[in-house]
């Protein structure tokens, strides 16, 4: 590890721009923003799981998207609903960025839902740092 990487900045950095996302993720929904919110959505796990790699490898996280991945690199012990939910969550990034791959945007009802499960993750993810 370089030694002017300061773990505790970089893990700090990272809760907090999930803490924003799963904010703006809230409001987006809220507002029927459903495509943007679910994109909003995979940017906070990522960055929540971010965190915990830099824990982990008390480093800077590698410049990759892969919720599970990211979290596999954290050394999270994952129960199965878990993993498979952040394999879900996984096409909402790449629909957010790639034109070319569209995942089925969720109604309203169906995003409220998943907004709700991603908050028990976040949650769970949070207390595990």
């Amino acid at each position: 590890m370089p030694l002017d990487i300061n773990i505790a900045k970089q893990v700090e950095y990272w809760k907090n721009g999930s803490k924003e996302d799963i904010e703006v993720t809230r409001d987006l929904i809220a507002g029927n923003h459903i495509r943007h919110g679910m994109f909003f959505l995979h940017l906070s796990l990522e960055k929540i799981l971010k965190a915990h790699v830099c824990k982990t490898i008390q480093d800077v996280p590698p410049r990759i998207h892969n919720l599970v991945r990211l979290a596999e690199l954290a050394q999270l012990p994952l129960i199965h609903e878990q993993k498979y939910f952040l394999e879900e969550i996984n096409n909402y990034n790449l629909e957010g960025r790639y034109p070319d791959v569209l995942t089925p945007v969720p109604d309203l009802q169906s995003a409220k839902e998943i907004l709700a499960r991603t908050e028990g993750l976040y949650q769970w993810l949070i207390n595990q740092l």
